[in-house]
C-alpha cells in the first residue's frame, strides 16, 4: 500500500472552511445559518460562572486561613513548650533564691535589726501578693474558664440557633470583658509606674556603683590588684625556692594574658554598643527572647524571629535579621576568641605541666639516687655486721666443737659402763634362773606322783562300753535329778531379802508404778551388804 496524501487532504479541508465562512456574510443576517446572540442567556452564563469562581475564591480564601491557623497553632505549641520549659527554669531557681534568702534572714536577723526589718517587709509583701492575687489574678483566670466554657458550649449548638440564643448572650459576654477590662487597667497602670520607678532607682544605684567603684580604683590599680600574686601561693611551703619562683612568675604570666584577654573583650563590647541603634528597653528583650530558646532546638532562628516579631512590632523583620546576624556573628567571634582563649589555656597549662613533670622527674630522679645512696650504705652496714657476726658463729662453732668432741667421748665412756652394767646383770639374771630351775625340780621330785602297774586296766572295759552292752542298766533312773549341780540362791534366800518383800506388799496394794514406790525402793538396803569391790560406780555420776 502507497502512502496517503496527506498535503493534499489538508489543502481540501481549508478551502471548504473558506467557503463555509464565506457563505454567511455574502447572504448577510437573514440568512438561513445565522441565528441572532442571546445575550441575556449569555448575561445569565457569566453571572453562573462569577458566582462559582467567587465560591472558588472563598473557599481558597479559606483554606489559605485555616493553613495560616494551623501554622500559627503549630508554632503557639512549639512556644508553650519552650516558655514551660524556661517557666519551669525560672520557678526553680525563684524557689531556691527565696529559700536561700529566707535561711539567711533567719540566722542573721538574731543578730542585726536590719535583717528582722527585712525578714518583716518580705511578709508583708507576701500578704499584699497573695491579696493581689485574690482580688486581681483569680477574676481573671475565672473569666478565661467561662470563656472556654461558652465557647464549646457555642461550638456544641452552633446547628440549634434558637437553644444557642437562650443559653449564651456575647452582649453579657462583651460588658463582662470591658468592665474587667475597665477594673485592671489602673491596677496595671499603677504596677508600671511602679515597676519604671524601681527600674530607675536600680539604674541610679547601679550606676553610683560603678562611679564609686571607678573612682576608687583607676586603671592602675585594677591592673594591679588584677596581676597580684596571691597570698596562698606566697605562703606556700616549698623545699625548693627555685621552683617557688618559678611558679610565681607563671602566674603573674598567666594573669597578664587573663588582663589583656579582657580589655579585648571590653572594647569589643564597647563599640557594639556603640554600634547598635537600639535602645537599652528593647535590646533587653532581645537577649531574653534568644536566651530562651535553646541552642539544639530545631527552627531556633524562626521560633526567635516570630516571638521578636509579636514583642517588637516597632522592629521589622529585616531589622530583627541584621540584628540577629550581628549577634550570631559576635556569639561566633566570642566562641572563637573563647575557644582560642581555652586552648591558649590548655596549651599553658600543658606547657607548665610538662615543666613541672621535668621538675618532678629530676627530683624523683635525685630522691631515687639519695634512696639508692642509703640503701648501698646500709648494705655496705649489714654486710659488715654480717660478717662479724659470721666471724662470731665460727669462733662459738670451733669452740662447740671442742666441747661436742669432749662431750663424744664422755658419751661413750658411759655407754660403755652402761653396757657392762647390763652385761653383768644378764649374767646375774641367768644365774638366778638356772638356780630357779633347780629348785623346781627338786620340788617337782618331791611332790611327784608314782603309779601302779596295772596292764589288766588297758584292756578293762570302760562305763560307756558296758552301757552299750546292757551291764547295769537296771538301776533305778532320779528324773528329778539335775542335769548340772547349780550355785545359787534357794527360795529361802531370796523371801528373806526385805526388798522384795517390799516390792510384793507394794504390788498387792497397786502401789508398785507410784512416785512413792520408785522414790522408796532404791532407798532399802539389802539383808547382806555386798562386798566394797563388788560395788558399781557407773551410775554415781
Amino acid at each position: 500500500m502507497s502512502e496517503p496524501d496527506h498535503e493534499a487532504f489538508f489543502n481540501t479541508h481549508r478551502n471548504s472552511n473558506v467557503e463555509n465562512l464565506v457563505i454567511p456574510i455574502r447572504d448577510g443576517f437573514f440568512s438561513s445559518k445565522y441565528k441572532p446572540v442571546d445575550y441575556k442567556h449569555l448575561h445569565e452564563l457569566a453571572a453562573v460562572e462569577k458566582m462559582a469562581s467567587e465560591k472558588i475564591q472563598l473557599k481558597i480564601k479559606k483554606t489559605e486561613q485555616f493553613s495560616k491557623h494551623n501554622k500559627e497553632q503549630m508554632l503557639l505549641k512549639q512556644h508553650r513548650q519552650v516558655w514551660w520549659q524556661e517557666h519551669k527554669r525560672l520557678s526553680e531557681n525563684r524557689q531556691k533564691a527565696e529559700a536561700e534568702i529566707k535561711a539567711f534572714l533567719d540566722e542573721e536577723s538574731h543578730k542585726h535589726k536590719f535583717f528582722v526589718d527585712m525578714k518583716d517587709l518580705e511578709h508583708k509583701l507576701s500578704e499584699e501578693r497573695d491579696t493581689y492575687q485574690t482580688n486581681t489574678i483569680a477574676p481573671i483566670w475565672q473569666l478565661q474558664e467561662n470563656l472556654k466554657l461558652w465557647l464549646n458550649e457555642m461550638q456544641c449548638y452552633l446547628s440549634e440557633e434558637s437553644c444557642l440564643k437562650f443559653k449564651i448572650n456575647p452582649v453579657e459576654m462583651l460588658q463582662q470583658i470591658k468592665s474587667v477590662k475597665k477594673q485592671q487597667k489602673p491596677i496595671l497602670e499603677f504596677l508600671i509606674l511602679e515597676s519604671l520607678a524601681l527600674e530607675r532607682e536600680m539604674e541610679d544605684y547601679k550606676t553610683e556603683h560603678f562611679l564609686s567603684q571607678a573612682l576608687a580604683h583607676s586603671f592602675e590599680e585594677k591592673n594591679g590588684l588584677f596581676l597580684e600574686v596571691p597570698s596562698a601561693l606566697l605562703s606556700l611551703e616549698c623545699p625548693y625556692p627555685d621552683l617557688k619562683t618559678f611558679l610565681i612568675s607563671e602566674c603573674r604570666k598567666l594573669a597578664s594574658g587573663y588582663w589583656s584577654k579582657l580589655q579585648e573583650i571590653d572594647q569589643q563590647l564597647e563599640v557594639l554598643c556603640s554600634n547598635t541603634e537600639w535602645n537599652e528597653e528593647d535590646q533587653w528583650i532581645f537577649q531574653a527572647v534568644i536566651n530562651q530558646y535553646p541552642s539544639d532546638l530545631q527552627k531556633k532562628t524562626k521560633l526567635c524571629l516570630d516571638v521578636l516579631q509579636r514583642y517588637l512590632p516597632h522592629k521589622s523583620r529585616h531589622d530583627l535579621v541584621l540584628q540577629w546576624k550581628a549577634q550570631q556573628e559576635e556569639a561566633a567571634k566570642l566562641d572563637a576568641a573563647i575557644a582560642a582563649r581555652r586552648k591558649e589555656e590548655k596549651d599553658e597549662k600543658e606547657r607548665i605541666q610538662k615543666e613541672q613533670e621535668i621538675i618532678r622527674r629530676a627530683q624523683e630522679k635525685e630522691k631515687v639516687k639519695k634512696y639508692w645512696a642509703e640503701k648501698q650504705l646500709k648494705w655496705q652496714k649489714q654486710e659488715e655486721k654480717n660478717l662479724q657476726h659470721l666471724e662470731e658463729l665460727r669462733k662459738l662453732m670451733s669452740k662447740q666443737a671442742v666441747k661436742d668432741r669432749e662431750r663424744v667421748k664422755f658419751r661413750q665412756a658411759l655407754l660403755e659402763k652402761r653396757l657392762l652394767e647390763k652385761k653383768e646383770l644378764a649374767l646375774q639374771a641367768a644365774h638366778k634362773e638356772e638356780e630357779k630351775k633347780k629348785c623346781l625340780e627338786l620340788l617337782q621330785q618331791q611332790v611327784a606322783v608314782v603309779a601302779k602297774l596295772d596292764p589288766a586296766r588297758v584292756v578293762a572295759d570302760t562305763v560307756a562300753s558296758k552301757a552299750r552292752m546292757g551291764i547295769r542298766t537296771k538301776e533305778e533312773f532320779d528324773i528329778q535329778k539335775p542335769l548340772f549341780q547349780l550355785h545359787t540362791y534357794n527360795e529361802q534366800q531370796i523371801i528373806s531379802d526385805p526388798r522384795l518383800r517390799v516390792e510384793l506388799a507394794l504390788r498387792e496394794a497397786g502401789l508398785h508404778k507410784t512416785l512413792y514406790a520408785k522414790e522408796i525402793l532404791p532407798k532399802i538396803p539389802p539383808l547382806k551388804l555386798p562386798r566394797r569391790d563388788m560395788e558399781s560406780t557407773a551410775f554415781k555420776m
